[in-house]
């Protein structure tokens, strides 16, 4: 009887590189949840422990400390063959996790428009700039729109000057994040006409402009948008 064929490491982790021996728990946690946070990671992809240690030059025992930390939190569940998976949506989780969403980013949308530095408003363009460079670009790279997306989301966040609020949010992206793999990259033309665009003007807009009910409702638009796309696609699990 052959053996099963080990599973592939996901290209997004093989970009990472190789990480430097220090830490290396954190080291590996950080960046394996970023990928989840960002939307490159997407629901059902499977990696092996062994896998992820080779493309980031580790041992076993790191990555072992990283992965169970995200399987407490439900980031990540681990197969009965011990590959770990990045666990399916279910419409009624996604729709959960939706309204929650709403109400705590929405409330951190307001608190960074009374809140925010100057550096933070230079963040956030950075990131809007970004975005909107790819979608308008005859060939746009889905991954850099959902991390350019991602990025100015928490750009927003951290200028309420409210890490416990931050954590919290990143909390609810860890098990989001990877479904924005069906909004941001469902197609190029999506991302031209998905509104997120428009959305992240009138954000950084009202952000800058310190209009705390105009801020909450382009994130609010924001959020929905994709929702609502994202739904519609059928992926969700019933």
């Amino acid at each position: 009887m052959s053996s099963p064929r080990p599973t592939k490491t996901p290209s997004a982790i093989a970009q990472i590189g190789r990480l430097e021996r220090v830490t290396l728990g954190e080291r590996v946690h950080t960046e394996l949840r970023d990928l989840l946070m960002s939307g490159e990671l997407a629901p059902g992809q499977k990696m092996s422990l062994r896998s992820v240690a080779e493309t980031l030059g580790v041992s076993m025992m790191p990555v072992r400390e990283a992965v169970s930390r995200l399987v407490a939190d439900q980031s990540l569940e681990v197969l009965p063959n011990r590959a770990v998976r990045v666990p399916l949506m279910t419409r009624a989780r996604f729709r959960e996790l939706t309204t929650v969403r709403l109400a705590v980013e929405g409330f951190a949308a307001e608190q960074s428009a009374r809140n925010r530095a100057e550096s933070d408003l230079s963040e956030m363009r950075r990131f809007e700039k970004a975005f909107l460079s790819e979608a308008q670009s005859p060939d746009p790279h889905a991954d850099r729109a959902v991390r350019a997306n991602k990025e100015l989301h928490f750009a927003v966040y951290r200028a309420t000057g409210l890490p416990t609020l931050v954590g919290i949010i990143e909390g609810l992206w860890l098990k989001i994040g990877p479904v924005l793999n069906f909004d941001l990259k469902a197609s190029p033309e999506r991302l031209r006409t998905g509104g997120a665009t428009e959305h992240h003007r009138r954000l950084v807009a009202a952000v800058n402009a310190g209009d705390g009910d105009a801020a909450r409702k382009a994130l609010i638009d924001d959020i929905e948008g994709a929702a609502n796309f994202i739904e519609s696609t059928g992926r969700l699990l019933d």
